[in-house]
């Protein structure tokens, strides 16, 4: 696959090869990342990557596009086919300039928004104050509960109600449990707000039914590719018809100028692979699997946020088992099980030192590993995590992962 790369510049092939089987030889749990299939693969390394195409099919700023526009058209057909969407935008290069065009097209600067907390499941692109979102929209950010960690209907509605923002935004980046979608619906209708959400961490899930779908009944929804829908590190955006102009031009001319297409013929065939039958039992198993790994941890003391999961990720709360995020995560990859630090609900550290680990099933799941290996997994980080301070035993335990990986290779 790449002959042409190990001739030419072998120093590049080298680490290329270097990550990948460090990718196969480890136990990747970081609920964000996914392992595409080599037909995604291969079209992302592939000839649109040479066309400019600034403009949208049919129109375009510069010639030649004629089968651009096809790849294009069919991306847009098949992600609207997916996920029961009238209108469909494949251009946005990633999820942050996704919620941006989202935001440009239907807000003004200084319009009040609301958007989950970061350090209680949020995202930075919702609202925070050091990210565009909160420096040019009076974002209120709104929590859980404290006592169940869980989304509060009642007190959004009523937070709403006293705030009356111009947009709501649901659909986060560290929640584990399911999300009413229907209820804030309701709450927009209530208080007159738009309804947007950013379904990038649960796409996949939603896309085959797994998770509720916001889409056929949401004003705009955004959602990276690369997570558990298994595509390219891309994004797109989904609308109601009423606002397609807004967004396509939020998109283009507003934020971007060329479409990178080689990228884009990529999100097509993973959207073809994620509306086959396969594809939804392995979004069931995403979460079988989320639900064993938590079952299993709590089973061995860790306490995890809200008591569990309903999708692919958890945030276990290390703190309480006498360790930090940081500890936590620089003894599981020593021990080759890669995860992150991540703030928990009414956190009593900081961003960089937080009393949390984020840790998900997508990649796990790729690979074919089900509830029985879960159970092995959570051996290993508690394991690794009882030995922190021990790069002894933290070597003997990545040996170990690497023979137990060795079974489930995804690349060759």
């Amino acid at each position: 696959m790449f002959d042409d790369l190990e001739k030419e510049d072998n120093d590049v092939y080298r680490l290329i090869i270097a990550e990948k089987e460090r990718q196969m030889e480890g136990i990747e749990l970081i609920p964000s990342e996914n392992l595409v299939s080599k037909a995604v693969l291969e079209a992302m390394g592939s000839y649109p990557n040479n066309k400019y195409s600034e403009g949208y099919p049919a129109h375009r700023y510069y010639g030649g596009n004629e089968v651009i526009d096809k790849i294009e058209n069919l991306a847009i057909d098949r992600l609207k086919s997916l996920f029961k969407a009238e209108h469909a935008n494949v251009q946005p290069n990633s999820g942050s300039p996704a919620n941006m065009a989202a935001y440009f097209a239907l807000l003004e600067s200084g319009d009040k928004a609301f958007g989950l907390k970061l350090t209680e499941g949020g995202h930075l692109t919702h609202g925070h104050k050091v990210n565009f979102s909160g420096k040019t929209y009076d974002f209120y950010q709104y929590g859980v509960d404290e006592k169940t960690e869980m989304l509060d209907y009642d007190s959004i509605l009523a937070q709403a109600k006293k705030e009356k923002p111009k947009l709501i935004l649901s659909g986060y980046t560290a929640y584990p449990r399911s999300i009413d979608f229907k209820r804030f619906r309701e709450i927009c209708d209530e208080v007159g707000a738009y309804c947007m959400a950013d379904i990038s961490h649960i796409g996949g899930l939603c896309a085959t039914g797994i998770h509720e779908n916001p889409v056929p009944y949401f004003d705009v929804v955004t959602t990276t590719t690369h997570k558990t829908l298994r595509g390219p590190r891309s994004a797109v955006i989904m609308c109601k018809k009423e606002f397609a102009e807004k967004i396509d031009k939020a998109v283009f001319p507003g934020l971007q100028g060329g479409p990178h297409e080689h990228i884009i013929a990529a999100k097509a065939v993973a959207f073809k692979e994620a509306a086959t039958p396969e594809f939804k039992k392995y979004s069931e198993q995403i979460v079988k699997n989320a639900k064993q790994l938590a079952s299993s941890l709590m089973e061995k003391g860790y306490r995890l946020v809200s008591d569990g999961t309903d999708n692919h990720l958890m945030l276990v709360d290390v703190r309480a088992s006498g360790t930090s995020g940081i500890e936590a995560e620089k003894a599981l990859e020593k021990a080759g099980i890669y995860c992150n630090k991540n703030t928990i609900p009414f956190e009593k550290g900081s961003p960089w030192d937080p009393s949390g680990i984020r840790i998900g099933t997508p990649v796990l799941t790729t690979r074919g590993m089900k509830e029985s290996e879960m159970k092995q997994v959570a051996e290993f980080i508690n394991l690794a995590l009882k030995n922190k301070s021990n790069d002894s035993e933290l070597s003997k335990i990545r040996e170990n992962v690497k023979e137990f990986c060795s079974a489930f290779r995804f690349y060759d």
